[in-house]
């Protein structure tokens, strides 16, 4: 493939916040109720994040992909006066909800959503994403102007990728995120990262959200090659070894400090929005 588009001067910034597994016994910064998520996405945007990614949980805690519940959080979100991009999740908690279920939050037309191209080993569990349901999620995104975070968990991801835009399923602008250090997917090493840029289409996008104690080594080797970098909780708990972050908007903020000493500027809603290409999108 062809290299894709030289260093940008700006950096995307995305904070995951919630995710589908993490606990507040974990660690108790962790936001579970739309409340809490709304305030961390607020505090992240406020720390330098352009972009969060959003999962939702019900009143027990479990992952759900409930409209209504993401609809709150992004009505929260935006009454507050707040324009971060608000990316959400079709992830389901590998095999906690329906194909179904997991379509669901597309209908309100978020910026972005979660576009997991392949099936993984995930932990104990098998994170399933047919062929079917990818043609049927891209249909959809389209449908709702929505743009898809493909979310690559090893190389294979990427050629799924490849041929679904080949077939005109996924169109252009791209912007791919390589979830590297998930167990039974690519390992978070920058042999791996690097391999996985290269195989991108010309003019690609591109982020990296690394697992745990790789967080950080991966993000800062991602925006020395021009990429963009994706934090917080979702996938790493800790801000250094044996100590807990004290907030999603912590993490944020490190990363902001470490792209000013690299000289790469943080892009805002609207500068990603226009690099992106991404009108801002309503639900109805």
């Amino acid at each position: 493939m062809s290299a894709p588009l030289p260093v940008p001067d700006t950096l995307i910034l995305s904070a995951a916040t919630t995710g589908s597994w993490t606990t507040k016994a974990q660690n108790p910064a962790v936001p579970i109720f739309e409340e809490e998520i709304a305030a961390a996405a607020i505090a992240c945007h406020s720390a330098g994040a352009a972009i969060v990614h959003i999962h939702v949980r019900d009143d027990a805690g479990k992952v759900t992909c409930d409209p209504k519940r993401y609809a709150r959080v992004r009505e929260m979100v935006e009454r507050a006066g707040c324009d971060v991009i608000i990316n959400m999740s079709t992830g389901g908690g590998a095999g906690q909800t329906t194909d179904a279920q997991r379509m669901e939050p597309v209908s309100l037309s978020p910026e972005i959503a979660s576009f997991d191209c392949g099936s993984v080993n995930f932990g104990e569990g098998v994170f399933i994403n047919s062929p079917l349901f990818l043609d049927e999620l891209a249909r959809r995104m389209s449908h709702y102007g929505v743009l898809p975070e493909i979310e690559c968990f090893e190389a294979g991801h990427v050629q799924n990728a490849l041929r679904l835009i080949e077939a005109g399923k996924l169109q252009p602008p791209f912007w791919f995120q390589f979830v590297l250090g998930v167990r039974g997917g690519a390992p978070a090493n920058i042999k791996q990262l690097v391999h996985l840029v290269e195989m991108l289409p010309p003019g690609a996008h591109w982020s990296v959200c690394a697992i745990g104690r790789a967080q950080l080594p991966l993000d800062v080797a991602a925006m020395a090659m021009g990429g963009h970098a994706r934090t917080g909780l979702e996938d790493n708990l800790f801000y250094r070894k044996g100590e807990l972050a004290e907030s999603n908007a912590q993490l944020v903020a490190r990363l902001a400090r470490i792209a000013a000493e690299l000289g790469r500027p943080l892009a805002t809603p609207d500068q990603t929005r226009a690099l992106l290409g991404l009108p801002r999108q309503r639900a109805g």
